[in-house]
């Protein structure tokens, strides 16, 4: 038995809502996959039973619905719209505000005792795609020099709960991304729900040390052989049926050699330019700052807002618009998560989690896109 397998234990369903206990008495607010309004979101959960049990989704370019799956299980969906990315980057987010005072102005930052305000957040649920995804947002939002200090602040004061994916959907490529189904590094723990004629209990990987003492809070025994073998055949399975497949050879010089090609111009005619795709994608952060001032003129704050390269104003400077028509900004947008990002960031900025096809209002599919540029549409499963 390797040294990964001797780490590993087992949590019997029984004693699941147990770890709900350890993450309260340890002051962390939970925060996991629930059901609003027929939609899996994520959202502050007090036990087990706010989990989506038995629930699982249906996914198609420009379609979502929830039905019944297996009674039992508590985490055999995909991905729902959101992702930890509604918390650890949230869309509005106050930088100051200032008092007027006399002949000048109070200023008070959020930023100068950030800590204290910033909850400290457990996440549990989260899928592989979306681990990768926070990781690749430390990367612009947590590391150098321009590292955002409400970002890191939470993400310090963050734990991770990762559920290994043993259900697929149609809309699902992280296997072709390397980033999936099963979480390799960034968590705490990883756990692997399995329900199978031997019983209902999850596997659980100690990630961390701070993984490694929550575990201890949790009654649990040592994994054995049968229920390691059984863990491995369930997350193959979930790479065999994984619904998509997005060839990424030589992507970078495809899109870059490829930006006059008729595809944009087709594409063009379909895309509302809504910023679906950049809303429900982990990893997109375009922002922008807005200052807003009572009717007194007294008070005045600044805020940071979620923005999005779709949007008409995004690409306004003082000569004019350099992205003032739907084709260019829709292959910025393709050509800089697939392709630019590994420039910028030295990854993909896209982790396969099949967001953007899903919540497109029109069902863009950004693989069939790749492809007819490719020329090559035999790596799509239909």
């Amino acid at each position: 038995m390797s040294n990964d397998q001797e780490k590993k234990v087992v949590i019997d369903r029984e004693q699941f809502p147990a770890l709900f206990e350890a993450l309260k008495r340890e002051g962390y607010r939970i925060i996991g996959p629930t059901v609003r309004d027929e939609v899996i979101i994520y959202d502050e959960i007090n036990g087990v039973e706010d989990l989506p049990i038995g629930r699982t989704d249906e996914q198609a370019p420009g379609s979502y619905s929830l039905k019944n799956g297996r009674p039992d299980a508590l985490f055999g969906f995909t991905v729902g719209p959101q992702s930890p990315k509604k918390f650890l980057f949230p869309m509005r987010l106050k930088l100051f505000e200032a008092q007027k005072e006399g002949r000048g102005f109070n200023v008070s930052s959020n930023l100068n005792s950030i800590s204290d305000g910033i909850p400290r957040l457990a996440f549990l649920g989260i899928k592989s795609c979306e681990l990768s995804a926070i990781e690749i947002q430390d990367k612009i939002l947590f590391e150098g020099i321009y590292a955002d200090p409400y970002y890191r602040t939470l993400r310090e004061r963050s734990l991770i709960i990762a559920v290994n994916c043993t259900t697929t959907g149609n809309q699902c490529f992280c296997d072709s991304m390397k980033t999936g189904p099963k979480a390799i590094r960034g968590y705490d723990i990883a756990l692997t729900e399995i329900i199978s004629g031997y019983g209902h209990y999850f596997v659980a990987d100690m990630g961390s040390d701070k993984g490694s003492a929550l575990i201890q809070s949790v009654p649990h025994h040592p994994a054995e052989s049968s229920q390691l073998k059984i863990e491995e055949r369930a997350i193959e399975e979930a790479v065999d049926t994984m619904g998509r497949k997005l060839d990424t050879r030589d992507i970078e010089n495809l899109l870059f050699t490829n930006l006059e090609h008729p595809e944009w111009d087709n594409v063009a005619l379909r895309c509302l330019t809504c910023a679906n795709c950049t809303l429900v994608c982990p990893t997109c952060f375009c922002m922008t700052v807005e200052d807003t001032t009572d009717i007194t003129g007294e008070h005045t704050e600044r805020w940071r807002r979620l923005n999005s390269c779709f949007t008409l104003d995004f690409a306004k400077v003082a000569g004019g618009n350099f992205r003032a028509s739907a084709k260019s900004r829709y292959r910025q947008w393709l050509t800089h998560k697939l392709a630019g990002w590994y420039q910028q960031f030295g990854t993909s900025g896209c982790v396969g989690c099949g967001r953007c096809i899903t919540w497109c209002p029109v069902g863009i599919d950004i693989i069939a896109e790749v492809e007819t540029i490719r020329g090559d549409r035999t790596s799509r499963n239909e």
